[in-house]
């Protein structure tokens, strides 16, 4: 098991430096850069040659110090010295302007985590439960129902179910249950700690539900059709005939064999669960991951998004060495000695 992990990790390193590589190279590659971004910036719309020139030191400056001056190679090799000796990914060029870009994830990681983590937590105790009963009772109506209204929320835009949910359940929509904007409380200090808990939970309702409601539709169908493959299995009929328990064929025979495609889906859990979700946390005014990385994508931060795809890409080949960790847990007839 040991040469197996240390296979891994040695594979995973050189993974993620072509990763990181091919990150750089797209980001130099691409159109503009942060100082032609703020070539005219507040100081420029004095219309003075003095503000022009300021302005123009300082962007040369910061070329330099990211060193936008020299080859891509180069530049590369310098971030890459800093992050390997010092962890240092340097400071934000444009988002938040000399600020750490490790500090500026910090700060927005709790929020996107705490909002994922609870939509994560409904889709698979929802899920797993429907699309086993799904597959146990294949064929009947509920099933025909069920199948037919997961597949419609499926098929429903992200973007639009979060504009209609405004509509109809915010702040001055037809239905006004829960706020407009953000995940803080307005006035906490005049609300006791149960009328706090409620405003709090009332804040998540919205963006986890559009979060969760895809994932929701997607992994019910992927437990149900895993399940309908082992549930007509000879082992199964042997385990009924012996008298087993329904419960006990179901979940201790049936389910831990057709866990295995919900372990692969899980490998993508780390990712997502700190990535955030752009056009959920722009919608609903979330100061998120998802919103930091359109900010580093608009205002090209080099530093935060090189930052930000080096944190992607160790999750997510973190999350796929647990999944393959967890198939052993699963299914004990994985060996990873016979890898």
């Amino acid at each position: 098991m040991w040469l197996y992990l240390a296979k891994r990790l040695l594979l995973a390193i050189g993974t993620l430096l072509v990763i990181l590589v091919i990150s750089y190279v797209m980001l130099r590659l691409a159109p503009g850069d942060p100082t032609k971004s703020n070539l005219f910036g507040s100081d420029a719309g004095a219309g003075t040659a003095s503000a022009e020139r300021n302005e123009f030191v300082r962007n040369d400056a910061l070329r330099k110090q990211l060193h936008l001056d020299e080859p891509i190679y180069i530049g590369f090799y310098y971030w890459f010295k800093a992050v390997l000796l010092h962890g240092d990914f340097g400071t934000s060029a444009t988002v938040d302007p000399g600020r750490p870009v490790t500090d500026l994830i910090l700060s927005r990681l709790p929020v996107t985590l705490k909002l994922n983590f609870f939509a994560v937590l409904i889709t698979y105790l929802l899920a797993i439960p429907l699309g086993i009963y799904g597959a146990v009772y294949a064929g009947s109506w509920f099933d025909r129902l069920t199948t037919m209204g997961l597949f419609f929320l499926y098929s429903l835009p992200v973007i639009w179910v979060g504009l209609m949910l405004q509509a109809g359940l915010c702040e001055g929509g037809w239905w006004p249950l829960f706020p407009l904007k953000g995940l803080s409380v307005a006035q906490p200090d005049r609300l006791n700690s149960w009328e706090l808990l409620w405003e709090t939970a009332k804040c998540y309702v919205l963006p986890v539900s559009c979060l969760a409601y895809a994932g929701f539709a997607g992994l019910s169908r992927y437990a149900r059709n895993g399940m309908l493959e082992v549930i007509h299995q000879d082992y199964i009929r042997t385990a009924r005939a012996k008298g087993l328990p329904e419960s006990v064929v179901i979940f201790k025979h049936a389910f831990r064999n057709a866990v295995i495609t919900l372990i692969t889906l899980f490998s993508g859990l780390l990712p997502g669960l700190v990535a955030g979700s752009i056009i959920i946390e722009h919608i609903f005014s979330i100061p998120g991951m998802g919103s930091l990385s359109l900010l580093s994508l608009s205002s090209r931060d080099y530093p935060l998004q090189m930052a930000l795809f080096a944190f992607a890409g160790v999750l997510t080949l973190g999350g796929i060495l647990l999944s393959d960790l967890l198939y052993v847990a699963a299914d004990p007839r994985i060996s990873f000695n016979k890898r």
